[in-house]
């Protein structure tokens, strides 16, 4: 009997019928064809319903499990009695009737022979029970004849502790006693009927254990028994000792601690300074992060825990991503495939249904059935991004790909390149899949920095770039960026229209004979160089006799910098000058900004740079061995621009220091103040007369040679400016104003952003204000941004003042004025 919904074990059977419901990481119906084989039963009918196809795609014939199965399905609701009716052709001898959705190891031979013994029509199986009110009670005389039933009785009618199973062995008359065309029920009609007739009916109270896992808490405690070895049933996996179970592949880093009785599914990783406590059960592919701790929790299959989740006494369903930091208590059940935000306290006894997201820093003490917490868009700032073969897997980037190209002309061509890395190489053939199936063929640059793959998105015919690479922040997250056909991020108008496809899955699917190419860019790094070098004296470089340390970052910027430096008649101390995935892995900016530093000083270089393995930022140390930060270096290539900017564009971004604006208007430019998006900056650095344009994180844009981030061409045009003007970096770098400034995160809840921005600007109706992204509003010799955050339930408070103590006044003053606002 698999036609059961099992609505009490929602939200867990909400995409699954209950049958299908793992215990210890196998279906229920699983341990139950095992109990049936070795009693010697070796044909079975399961009788179908809800969700039918996940029960025939898993079972099938039935040969996998050493049975054969037919199915009978149930068009209709048919009762317990019904159901079997339908299956009556295959019914033509005594035949057993047992639950596809219990736990048992009950003795099912005994309760045959004494069906034949006693000569029955039908014998139920009976089991005892401490709390019989759930069940229906059956009261058998001594010679184990039936005298009656009681269907869930009140205490006052509890006569009798042993129960009816559900499993009932019956000959084929018993269909004489099965109407047909409605639902008929063995309890309530079908069994007091045979009373009725005096047919042999007979209860076997059965030895062994029996529990319906009927809701959420029996299906916890269920496991327990399993763990504890209080039901007969096999478990895959190794037993390692104290009842702990291990899959096959499975790693467990030596520095955690996994205590038994537990099951731990094939595939599954453990990094060091877990605690996986007793009765934890982790299915198959599970990502167990740093620093988790669980006790007596299941979590299902292909699920991620960050770094630092706490589970207990919880169950987590399929494929839930949960994200560092999050708590989750007692008695809380997670559906599948829901995804729960850095920092999230899910409190005891919630219930969260299926496809889900919970916002970073969000408390949840009520269950979610309905509404979505924070809704995740495919699309953030700097693209798709997710850990890679967690969120970001080649079946969604296949269909990501095709939705991309169905938004194209069919026939158009499209640049792809990636990093080094493993997860890159793997998802950008997802990607070359999914854009030929839409009919858009693919010229590919394998492995290049990131402004090349700009580049040559630029050239004729090429509808736009996809770019593939390791999020530099974390190792182990994916960034897929989409450009258009100058080369820069794709606007959100393009990102919605993507969206939209993937969303309604409404992909173009072309013949076979349409199905794009896949070809290889030419010439792609030679043209690149070139380009920059024509924008460039290169005598002048030459003639200045620069000593430079360049450390490459393991990135494919050392395919084309060494070259270009050589060209440029530079003497180049290198540092990492190969691409490397691990060395992009440890990538440290800062750390690496140090080693170059003190490389600088001990050989007394013009200056140092760093490159990150995108190829986008960039860090510059001076002849003396100081790192300037990204501010600084904004304040130095405006400086070293000096009159020469006569009359052009500087793009920047509103969070920059005012001493920028400052400058450029002081050297006859004109300031252009932008979003703080990459996409739009580089919109703003696309304009005419554009000589300059960055952000505040190291990222900027020579727009004579492209109006993208470019960190090879920045700073070859850097070399450029100091080359013309005969002076030492450190020059420069003494005569840059001192800047203060200072910023905050505090959380604030999607509903209430608005309002809160609405708030702030109405306050400060006596200041000017500045709307470019967010609120600027200006003080006296300083001013505070509050900027709130497009991904995240944050919103960031930027403040400048004349010293860093006026400055950190100013975000607390702000920070404490939007927790009022929250507040209220």
């Amino acid at each position: 009997m698999a036609g059961g919904e099992g609505t009490r074990l929602r939200p867990l059977t909400s995409n699954v019928p209950k049958p299908m419901m793992p215990l210890a990481n196998r279906p229920m119906m699983e341990h139950i064809l095992d109990l049936l084989k070795r009693h010697g039963f070796d044909e079975v009918v399961v009788t179908v319903a809800f969700m039918a196809n996940h029960i025939r795609n898993w079972f099938g014939d039935g040969s996998e499990f050493g049975v054969k199965i037919v199915y009978a399905t149930e068009e209709t609701p048919l009762g317990t009695a019904g159901s079997v009716r339908n299956a009556m052709d295959e019914l033509t001898e005594p035949f057993l009737v047992i639950s596809g959705d219990v736990l048992t190891d009950i003795d099912l031979t005994k309760i045959v022979e004494f069906h034949q013994e006693k000569g029955a029509t039908a014998t139920i199986g009976l089991i005892r029970v401490e709390n019989p009110l759930e069940f229906g009670i059956v009261i058998t005389k001594e010679d184990g004849s039936i005298e009656r039933f009681l269907e869930k009785p009140g205490w006052g009618q509890v006569f009798s502790d042993t129960i009816n199973t559900g499993i009932f062995v019956c000959e084929p008359e018993i269909f004489d006693y099965i109407p047909d065309g409605r639902p008929v029920d063995f309890s309530s009609e079908v069994f007091p009927a045979l009373l009725a007739d005096a047919k042999p009916l007979y209860g076997a109270v059965g030895e062994g254990y029996w529990e319906d896992v009927g809701n959420l808490e029996s299906y916890v405690s269920a496991h327990t028994d399993i763990l504890d070895g209080a039901v007969e049933v096999g478990i895959d996996g190794f037993d390692r000792g104290e009842g702990l179970h291990i899959g096959e592949n499975v790693t467990i880093h030596p520095e955690s601690t996994v205590a038994g009785p537990g099951v731990i599914g094939d595939n599954c990783r453990i990094e060091a300074g877990v605690h996986l406590g007793p009765y934890t059960v982790l299915g198959a592919n599970v990502r167990v992060r740093s620093e988790v701790t669980t006790d007596r929790v299941v979590v299902a299959d292909n699920a991620y825990l960050g770094e630092g989740v706490s589970l207990r006494g919880a169950v987590v369903g399929r494929a839930c991503d949960i994200r560092r930091g999050v708590v989750v208590d007692e008695g809380v059940v997670i559906g599948d495939e829901c995804f729960i935000g850095d920092g999230a306290h899910i409190t005891a006894g919630v219930k969260i249904y299926p496809f889900k997201t919970i916002e970073t820093g969000a408390t949840v003490n009520n269950s979610i059935v309905w509404e979505s917490r924070g809704a995740r868009s495919l699309f953030g700032r700097n693209g798709v991004t997710g850990l890679a073969n967690v969120d970001i897997t080649p079946e969604l980037v296949a269909r990501l790909a095709m939705a991309y190209g169905s938004t194209l002309k069919q026939g158009d061509t499209v640049i792809t390149s990636r990093d080094s890395s493993r997860s890159a190489r793997m998802l950008k053939r997802a990607v070359h899949a999914g854009l030929n199936a839409a009919g858009v063929s693919v010229q590919d640059l394998e492995v290049v920095p990131l402004p090349v793959t700009r580049f040559i998105a630029r050239r004729p015919a090429i509808a736009g770039a996809v770019a593939l690479r390791l999020d530099e922040h974390d190792p182990n997250s994916i960034v897929i960026g989409f450009m258009d056909s100058s080369g820069a991020d794709m606007g959100e108008n393009s990102h919605r229209k993507i969206e939209r496809v993937f969303n309604r899955e409404d992909y173009r699917r072309v013949f076979p004979a349409e199905i794009g190419d896949i070809d290889y860019a030419p010439r792609a790094l030679e043209h690149y160089a070139t380009a920059i070098e024509s924008m460039v004296d290169l005598a002048a470089i030459r003639s200045s006799g620069l000593k430079i340390v360049a450390d490459y970052g393991y990135g494919a910027v050392s395919f084309i910098m060494p070259n270009l430096l050589a060209k440029l008649g530079a003497e180049v101390l290198a540092v990492n000058p190969f691409a490397s995935t691990s060395g992009i892995a440890d990538f440290d900016r800062a750390r690496h900004a140090d080693d170059v530093s003190n490389l600088v000083v001990s050989s007394r270089s013009s200056l140092g740079v760093v490159f990150t393995p995108g190829g986008e930022q960039i860090t510059v140390v001076d002849d003396k061995g100081r790192v300037l930060d990204d501010t600084q270096l904004f304040l130095t290539l405006i400086a070293l621009h000096g009159a020469s900017l006569d009359g052009g564009r500087v793009a920047m971004p509103i969070s920059m220091t005012q001493h920028a604006a400052a400058m450029v208007e002081t050297q006859g430019g004109t300031v252009v103040l932008s979003p703080t998006g990459p996409a739009a900056i580089m919109e703003s650095a696309a304009g005419p007369f554009s000589v300059l344009a960055g952000d505040t994180s190291g990222r900027f844009i020579a727009p004579e040679f492209m109006p993208a981030f470019d960190a090879t061409a920045t700073f070859v045009r850097m070399l450029d400016m100091l080359a013309r003007q005969e002076a030492a970096l450190s020059e420069t770098v003494d005569q840059l104003p001192a800047t203060h400034m200072a910023e905050r995160d505090i959380v604030t809840p999607w509903d209430q952003k608005g309002a809160v921005m609405r708030e702030l600007v109405e306050q400060s109706n006596d200041r000017r204000v500045d709307l470019v992204d967010g609120v600027r509003i200006h003080h006296d010799q300083g001013w505070v941004l509050v900027l709130p955050d497009p991904e995240e339930p944050t919103t960031r408070v930027v403040a400048e003042g004349p010293d860093e103590v006026s400055a950190g006044r100013l975000v607390d003053e702000y920070v404490r004025r939007i927790e009022q606002l929250i507040r209220s």
